[in-house]
C-alpha cells in the first residue's frame, strides 16, 4: 500500500476546540453520544477500559512526527449551538453548510455541523456521508483566520445502508446481518464513525495540502484510505473481529468516557504503511 504523500502544508496544531453545531432536531441523548465521543479523544479512560478512543486518536500523532513537526494537537469539546428551527430549510447546499459552520468560533476551532435525519444535503447518500474543509473566517483584530469545518449527516432514514454500515445492512455487496450499535442508535452511532474518519482527515489534511493520496478534490486520507476496516480480519462486507458487549450484544472497538463504547474506523499508520486497528 502506498504511503499517503505529504504535500508540505500545515497540519492542525495547538489547542483546538471542537464546536458542535446541531442543525434540526436531535434528542439530548443523541447529542450526548457525540459530545462524549469528542471528550473521549483526549481523555484517557480508566486503565481497565482498553482499547480507548484516545489510544485510537494517537495514531494521528505519527503524521506529525513524519512531518518533523514540533507541534502537537490537543482537541477539546468547545461550544454547542442548537439550531432546531431549520432556519435554512431541510435541503442544504455545501455553501450553506459552510455558512452554518461559521456559527462556531473561528479561531483555533474545528466547527462540526451535524444535520438531523430529515435534512438532505448536496451529495449526501449519493457519494458521501460527510465532508471536511476549511473556510476563511471573520476578521479578528485585523487578522483573517482560517477555520476547519466538518459536516456529518444522520443517515438513519435516508441511507443507513450506505452511511451507517455495519449497523445496518449494506446497500450493495454481500448481505450480512447488521451489527448492534454500541449506543443503541443506528443513525448517531453511524455519525460517530463518519465524524471520527473526518476528524482524522481534518487533523492530517486540514487545508487540502497535508497528507493525502490521489486527487486533491477526492483525496484518500488517514481514515478514508482504509474503507470498511474496523478490526483484524476485515474484508469487503465484513467489519472485522470486533469486541461484543456481553449485555447488549452490540459491537464496538473502543471505550470512551462515561462508560461509553464506540466503533471507530481503522487509520492508515504511516510507520507501517498499513491500516491499523485497535482490535
Amino acid at each position: 500500500m502506498q504511503l499517503l504523500k505529504y504535500h508540505k502544508g500545515a497540519l492542525l496544531s495547538g489547542k483546538i476546540n471542537v464546536n458542535l453545531i446541531w442543525y434540526g432536531k436531535f434528542k439530548p441523548s443523541q447529542r450526548a453520544i457525540v459530545s462524549d465521543f469528542i471528550t473521549s479523544l483526549s481523555t484517557s479512560t480508566p486503565s481497565n477500559a482498553h482499547p480507548s478512543v484516545a489510544q485510537w486518536w494517537k495514531t494521528t500523532e505519527k503524521y506529525y512526527h513524519l512531518a518533523n513537526s514540533k507541534n502537537t494537537l490537543s482537541l477539546s469539546l468547545g461550544k454547542q449551538v442548537l439550531l432546531e428551527n431549520y432556519s435554512l430549510g431541510k435541503s442544504l447546499t455545501q455553501r450553506q453548510i459552510v455558512q452554518l459552520a461559521s456559527k462556531g468560533e473561528q479561531r483555533n476551532a474545528i466547527n462540526v455541523v451535524l444535520t438531523a435525519s430529515d435534512v438532505a444535503v448536496d451529495g449526501f447518500c449519493v457519494n458521501r456521508c460527510g465532508t471536511h474543509g476549511s473556510s476563511k473566517g471573520a476578521i479578528i483584530k485585523g487578522k483573517t483566520y482560517k477555520f476547519a469545518y466538518i459536516w456529518v449527516g444522520n443517515s438513519e432514514t435516508l441511507c443507513p445502508g450506505y452511511c451507517a454500515w455495519p449497523f445496518h445492512q449494506p446497500i450493495y455487496g454481500p448481505q450480512s446481518p447488521p451489527l448492534g450499535a454500541p449506543n443503541n442508535d443506528v443513525g448517531v452511532d453511524g455519525m460517530v464513525i463518519n465524524l471520527a474518519s473526518l476528524l482524522a482527515g481534518t487533523a492530517t489534511n486540514p487545508f487540502g495540502n497535508g497528507y493525502y493520496q490521489g486527487e486533491a478534490d477526492a483525496p484518500l486520507e488517514a481514515a478514508s484510505a482504509c474503507p470498511g476496516v474496523y478490526a483484524k480480519g476485515a474484508y469487503p462486507g465484513y467489519a472485522g473481529d470486533l469486541l461484543v458487549d456481553k449485555t447488549t450484544g452490540a459491537s464496538y472497538n473502543a471505550h470512551g468516557t462515561n462508560g461509553r463504547k464506540y466503533l471507530v474506523p481503522a487509520l492508515f499508520d504511516p510507520s507501517t504503511s498499513s491500516c491499523s486497528t485497535l482490535v
